[in-house]
């Protein structure tokens, strides 16, 4: 594989990124995201290092894949857990191991923090290859189920 460059999102992302938020949800759930919407978000992300941050892996040039991470508070254990969402690589790019890259960064980075008590995600529950790839990385399914309205 040639040079892959990871590195935190910046403004000239947004369509890129808004392009696999996009494929992602077409790809995952069959879903059409609002394009106008989405745009507004992933623009307010990068705007506010608060709401988070995106990571994209680059080659020559192009951004291949990406994932975003955003923070929950955990009072239980007095420290943040980064939430890994968004994640996508073009499909003629994956299983080539640019997730298991991007993830190594985003360890990096919590590493150089104080606060950072864990990772999580959220994989679709037949999502079989995503779900290997996670735990190859030492990750591991939790306990906890997810509601939502």
């Amino acid at each position: 594989m040639k040079t892959l460059n990871i590195r935190v999102a910046e403004p000239k992302d947004i369509a890129s990124l808004v392009n696999f938020n996009q494929s992602m949800a077409w790809e995952t759930e069959s879903k059409r995201l609002d394009e106008t919407t989405l745009s507004k978000g992933v623009t307010a992300l990068i705007k506010d290092v608060t709401k988070g941050y995106y990571l994209v892996a680059e080659q020559d040039e192009q951004v291949v894949g990406s994932l975003m991470v955003t923070t929950e508070w955990s009072d239980w254990r007095n420290g943040v857990f980064w939430w890994i969402q968004s994640v996508y690589i073009l499909p003629d790019y994956r299983r080539k191991g640019i997730y298991a890259r991007l993830y190594a960064q985003v360890k990096s980075l919590a590493a150089k923090q104080q606060d950072v008590c864990g990772f999580r995600l959220y994989v679709e529950n037949d999502n079989s290859v995503a779900q290997k790839t996670y735990e190859a990385l030492g990750m591991k399914q939790s306990h906890y189920l997810m509601f939502e309205e």
